[in-house]
């Protein structure tokens, strides 16, 4: 039995350079790895069954289920060469579902990293990641783990440094799926800024300069249909947020604070938020793999 965690992420900057002939989009981002986490777990069994547990597990069944898990597990074992995926895979379910946060694209990278410890290592990093990349554009930089810039349509990565932050999110009440964000980004495409200052700062725990340059370019289309989201970065804002945004493809917004305690401070201002540091203490060990 393997068990790992599966961090959801922010995106401190979402950068979208140009909509791409095959249907998806080229965009320069930086995955920051939050505590909050889901618990999934690999044991061998007969066939491939994948089971949601927690406090999240009607939002996905309402969603569909965990079917990137499943389609992860599938992709892993093909390119193993071990035939159809006999394992059972306990989703605990904990991050919000299709919010922005990366949570089926966490438990897919915890599920191939979990597989692959399981049957003893059989791929290559170089492969583990190529295949990653066929199960969905997050998966890449999470397989990773720790601070990630990713660019191309996400699936080409590097691993950065970053200072420890401290965070108020705030998932709002409704989802949005991600290739609805996009496309209504074609209908009005606009570029944010370079966002080498952002990275800069956040490398150097210079805070208040990184608050200053969080952007997302998901965030004006997507406020133009859901104007909570506008609304609740206002209030992040007025409650003394050192910046807010929306994280990738939304709706959660998020709010930067100095401190744990501005972060707890800021929770109390917005209700429904939680609060939350990145990168994580600790997290768990790539297990040799990548």
């Amino acid at each position: 039995m393997i068990v790992r965690h599966a961090h959801a992420k922010l995106n401190v900057f979402l950068r979208i350079l140009r909509r791409r002939e095959d249907g998806y989009h080229d965009v320069e981002t930086l995955l920051l790895p939050i505590a909050l986490h889901d618990v999934v777990t690999v044991e061998a069994a007969a066939e491939l069954e994948v089971v949601v547990t927690g406090e999240r597990a009607g939002e996905l069944a309402d969603r569909g289920g965990e079917s990137l898990v499943a389609h992860a597990a599938r992709v892993w074992s093909s390119a193993a060469g071990v035939g159809a995926p006999r394992a059972r895979i306990t989703v605990d379910k904990r991050i919000p579902v299709a919010a922005g946060l990366g949570g089926g694209s966490a438990d897919a990278a915890a599920a191939i990293l979990a597989l692959e410890e399981l049957a003893g290592g059989r791929l290559d990093d170089a492969t583990l990641l190529e295949l990653a990349a066929e199960v969905g554009s997050d998966v890449p930089p999470l397989l990773l783990g720790g601070p990630v810039f990713a660019h191309g349509r996400g699936d080409r990565c590097v691993s950065v440094h970053a200072t420890g932050t401290h965070w108020a999110v705030r998932p709002l009440p409704f989802a949005v799926a991600a290739a609805d964000a996009y496309a209504w980004w074609d209908d009005d495409p606009r570029t944010g800024p370079d966002p080498g200052a952002l990275v800069a700062a956040l490398e150097t725990g210079n805070a208040e300069l990184a608050g200053d340059a969080l952007f997302d370019d998901l965030q004006a289309p997507v406020a133009a249909h859901h104007p909570e989201v506008d609304a609740t970065v206002a209030a992040f804002l007025e409650a003394g947020a050192l910046g807010a945004v929306m994280s990738g493809s939304g709706p959660s917004v998020v709010a930067l604070a100095r401190d744990p305690m501005h972060a707890d401070a800021l929770c109390a201002a917005v209700p429904g938020s939680f609060a939350t540091s990145g990168p994580p203490r600790t997290m768990d060990p790539p297990s040799g793999v990548v």
